[in-house]
């Protein structure tokens, strides 16, 4: 293995915060990296507690024994632990390695060592990954769904990758009137002290720039599944909290990150309404989950 030696990149480091479904973080690296985070800068907020800090350098892998490789669409996440326990992630796109996340223990203070190659897309996930695990035992799930709004609620389409969740949201865009995008890949929900659950816009949102500091009451929640015809129906909770799990980012060997998860899973298919849309690409199908879900049929 390489030793592991970090260097500072070019320029002087600063420090930056953000605010995403009320979270505060710290951002610490120079301008070459604040330039390519155009994206969280309608997050910006000021100086203040954070809930989790993100130090960003150059350097060499650290030595790290690997536990599980997660891979998804042109991009993989290895993760593992460093002797002193430590947590590691690797960041590889395309097969070429982008960084290194390492983080404390608790996720509230982490490091990214980046190559230089993709270094975007390691700030993005490593900022991902923090945040998901950070705040994963303060009722908050950061989930993998398209979100819009619609008469002052926000509405989350869930389903596995390929599935129509940015499809079926352009058509609530295109046919229902008043409808306005809130995230299209990696919305936020919160539940309150009083049980409301509340879903945020974030600084991650796949292919579609969609970056809002918007948040909405949960109104409901729509697992898609494509199909010949269109059907819809209300899920109980247990076959609710079945459907919400997958969408859920979280690492759920940790058993502080599972248990939190958990509560917050609990919670939400216990109080927002989820239903199961088989469906096709259409505008029918639009207007049939509309109005399922605003109890016009």
């Amino acid at each position: 293995m390489q030793r592991n030696t970090i260097k500072r990149l070019s320029g002087m480091c600063v420090s930056r915060y953000y605010q995403v479904a009320e979270h505060r973080f710290c951002v610490r690296g120079d301008e070459s990296c604040f330039s390519l985070m155009a994206n969280y800068q309608p997050f910006a907020c000021a100086d203040g507690e954070a809930l989790f800090s993100l130090a960003i350098s150059s350097g060499e892998a650290p030595e790290f024994t690997e536990e599980l490789r997660q891979d998804d669409v042109e991009q993989m996440i290895v993760c593992g632990h460093t002797a002193a326990g430590d947590a590691v992630f690797g960041f590889v796109w395309d097969g070429a390695t982008a960084g290194w996340l390492v983080c404390s223990a608790d996720y509230h203070a982490g490091r990214l060592i980046t190559t230089g190659q993709y270094t975007k897309l390691a700030i993005d996930n490593a900022l991902m990954i923090l945040f998901a695990l950070a705040t994963a035992d303060k009722r908050t799930a950061l989930f993998h769904a398209a979100v819009v709004s619609h008469q002052g609620r926000g509405y989350m389409f869930l389903g596995p990758s390929g599935t129509g969740k940015s499809t079926h949201a352009r058509l609530w865009l295109r046919y229902i009137e008043g409808t306005e995008l809130v995230n299209d890949d990696n919305p936020v929900v919160r539940v309150g002290q009083d049980g409301v659950a509340t879903v945020f816009g974030s600084p991650w949102s796949g292919k579609t720039p969609c970056y809002r500091n918007l948040s909405y009451p949960l109104g409901g929640v729509v697992l898609l599944s494509q199909a010949p015809y269109n059907k819809i129906q209300r899920l109980g909770a247990l076959q609710a909290y079945a459907a919400l799990v997958p969408s859920i980012s979280g690492k759920r060997w940790d058993a502080r990150i599972a248990d939190g998860l958990h509560a917050t899973e609990n919670a939400l298919a216990m109080q927002v309404p989820v239903w199961h849309l088989e469906c096709l690409p259409d505008e029918a199908a639009a207007q049939l989950c509309k109005g399922e879900i605003n109890g016009e049929r």
